[in-house]
């Protein structure tokens, strides 16, 4: 690959600029990791969002002097694809056709026909555990995913950021990629999954994780996905309709709880799909926990005092109930927009345009934000 030249010559990212969601227990972008009916649900749900959206065609974005960061935007290098649909052929799993047809040139010119100027990359959520082929071909697979988002970035200038993803598996060399993606590439943050088989983010494994990323300063940028434990609790829909918004409270939870929000101050948490059910459950926690005597070691803020210093996303979350349940719980300034494409639109920006938005809270969502949490955003 050219971009190894790149990296070798120490051009990062910075100078370059100038569905376990839906998969039980998988890492990547997510698929449900079972019935067809997920996929011909979530393409017919694509339709009819952009329908619904983009009346009469119209395209969103053209000659809008407001441009758009897309915080959750999802990418597939050559490597990553294969593995994945052929993890999915072994399994007689059928493939999406959104990831199927996805490019760098469509993911582009989707960016310009709906005004987003920016788009940060990560990988969503991994079928199976790193493809269920261990940790050292899961740390392999993950630097060949951030060096081909390094090369997208070199040869796109000015259109993408990138959440560098990690293993998570050994941790070692877990915090030897840290290194790479920030002292080499560059990265503007990293992208986890909500949990990696039997572990969510509060586990106690992961402290010199946190601590290396804490002490770095980092954006963590968190992607759901159907736990490994859970994808038969669908009551007869796909497991991630269900599980994917709560497996964010999990993890949510388990980093709350453990103290690692207490712990990390330093880390700037980004939360998918406007924080799953989060919002309708931060009282029900409180409830919970709010009145234990050690609180203030775990949630110096509160149960939910801690909930509002976290970040969470707009991607598919953009129905008048799911953001007034989140504006109930955080001010704008904690929101940032994402699509989660290519499963969903580009477009799901016209939703949050309709709603009582006043002209620095939208400016805030569509991209003062971003650009808070990532500065060189800005340029």
């Amino acid at each position: 690959m050219l971009i190894h030249k790149h990296i070798a010559e120490g051009e990062g990212i910075a100078m370059i600029h100038d569905r376990q969601a839906r998969y039980p227990g998988g890492h990547d972008h997510p698929i449900c990791h079972d019935q067809p009916s997920r996929r011909r649900f979530l393409v017919g749900a694509g339709a009819l969002v952009a329908a619904s959206v983009v009346p009469g065609g119209l395209v969103l974005g053209q000659g809008e002097s407001r441009k758009l960061i897309d915080t959750h935007h999802h990418f597939y290098p050559p490597v990553y694809q294969k593995a994945w649909l052929d993890w999915e052929d072994q399994r007689k799993i059928p493939h999406f056709p959104q990831q199927v047809a996805w490019t760098r040139e469509k993911a582009v010119e989707e960016m310009d026909r709906n005004g987003v100027r920016v788009a940060v990359l990560s990988i969503a959520s991994t079928p199976g555990l790193w493809f269920d082929t261990g940790p050292e071909s899961a740390g392999r697979m993950v630097r060949i995913c951030n060096d081909y988002a390094a090369e997208m970035i070199r040869d796109y200038p000015g259109r993408f950021g990138l959440f560098a993803t990690l293993s998570m598996l050994d941790i070692d060399a877990t915090l030897k990629e840290i290194e790479y993606a920030f002292d080499t590439l560059k990265a503007d943050g990293v992208g986890l999954q909500s949990n990696y088989g039997d572990k969510w983010l509060g586990n106690m494994a992961y402290k010199p994780i946190w601590d290396e990323l804490n002490r770095r300063k980092v954006v963590v940028y968190v992607h759901p996905l159907v736990a490994a434990c859970c994808g038969n609790l669908s009551v007869g829909t796909f497991p991630a309709l269900i599980e994917v918004p709560h497996d964010t409270t999990r993890t949510i939870t388990s980093l709350l709880l453990s103290g690692s929000f207490a712990r990390y101050r330093d880390i700037r948490w980004l939360f998918s799909h406007a924080g799953g059910t989060i919002p309708m459950l931060a009282g029900r926690i409180d409830s919970f926990y709010g009145a234990r005597p050690n609180l203030k070691e775990f949630a110096p803020e509160g149960i939910v005092g801690e909930l509002k210093r976290l970040h969470y996303d707009t991607a598919n979350a953009t129905s008048a109930p799911a953001l007034a349940a989140l504006l109930k719980l955080v001010p704008t300034s904690q929101i940032t927009y994402g699509t989660d494409y290519p499963y969903f639109p580009l477009s799901q920006i016209a939703s949050l345009r309709q709603m009582s938005f006043g002209p620095e809270e939208m400016q805030s969502i569509e991209s003062g934000n971003a650009i808070r949490l990532i500065p060189r955003l800005k340029s």
